[in-house]
């Protein structure tokens, strides 16, 4: 690899997409960044979300400034974690396009049921599918989309695949991370990362058996139109 790159990979929450962010960590040549827009999402729509003041008081809350830093200079790998609902209308979108992007998905129902074990209350707009398909729309396609639980069945495969399409040499340090937090994480770690600070790398994939009711069950059936057109054009391997 000749200069750097910026990948940005956006993803829905709970859709293996910290591990995803370990796993490019653990390259000699990657630096990433934890959900930039977090901060200014919490502040921007007053959104309750646990530890939200802390988060807001750590995190930058100007998106001029996080975009600034998103598309600049680079030598190595520049992972960028995103979440798509991060996203709003008020956030321009035209440096989007300066940036390798991915985007990551997973089944809604299963998205839901392990979102509200963090917080209770549930929206369409805190899932971010909808947004993925905007990305995907505003990027005429010309966007690669990973489920994650293809990933999660064969990570070295995708993983592979990743490496090849932005132009890196795969590497096995990859598959494998020691357990424990890292000073990149955002300090909304503890209470959302339970499971990721306890891995060590990718755990197999289990087809899950799910059962939502109420606002939880009508949030995962009204986004599963969107989840089916993503799923639909995904990368196979």
């Amino acid at each position: 690899m000749t200069g750097g790159v910026r990948l940005a990979v956006w993803s829905m929450p709970r859709s293996t997409c910290t591990a995803l962010m370990r796993s490019w960590e653990n390259r000699p040549d990657c630096r990433v960044v934890d959900e930039p827009f977090y901060a200014y999402y919490l502040l921007a729509t007053g959104v309750d979300h646990p530890g939200r003041d802390e988060v807001i008081a750590a995190g930058e809350t100007s998106f001029e400034a996080i975009i600034a830093e998103l598309t600049g200079p680079v030598d190595g790998v520049f992972y960028q974690k995103q979440m798509a609902h991060h996203m709003l209308p008020s956030v321009p979108r035209e440096w989007i396009g300066s940036v390798t992007n991915v985007l990551l998905i997973r089944d809604p129902a299963e998205v839901v049921a392990s979102y509200v074990r963090s917080r209770a209350e549930v929206a369409p707009g805190d899932i971010g599918l909808a947004q993925l398909v905007e990305l995907y729309e505003q990027l005429s396609g010309r966007v690669p989309v990973i489920d994650s639980a293809d990933l999660l069945r064969d990570p070295e495969a995708y993983l592979r695949w990743l490496c090849d399409h932005i132009g890196v040499e795969f590497t096995e340090a990859m598959l494998r991370w020691p357990a424990g937090p890292r000073a990149s994480d955002g300090i909304w770690a503890r209470y959302w990362y339970k499971t990721v600070l306890a891995s060590t790398g990718f755990e197999p994939h289990r087809p899950r058996r799910v059962e939502l009711h109420g606002a939880a069950l009508e949030v995962a059936a009204g986004l599963r139109q969107h989840y089916e057109l993503l799923h639909s054009v995904r990368v196979v391997l």
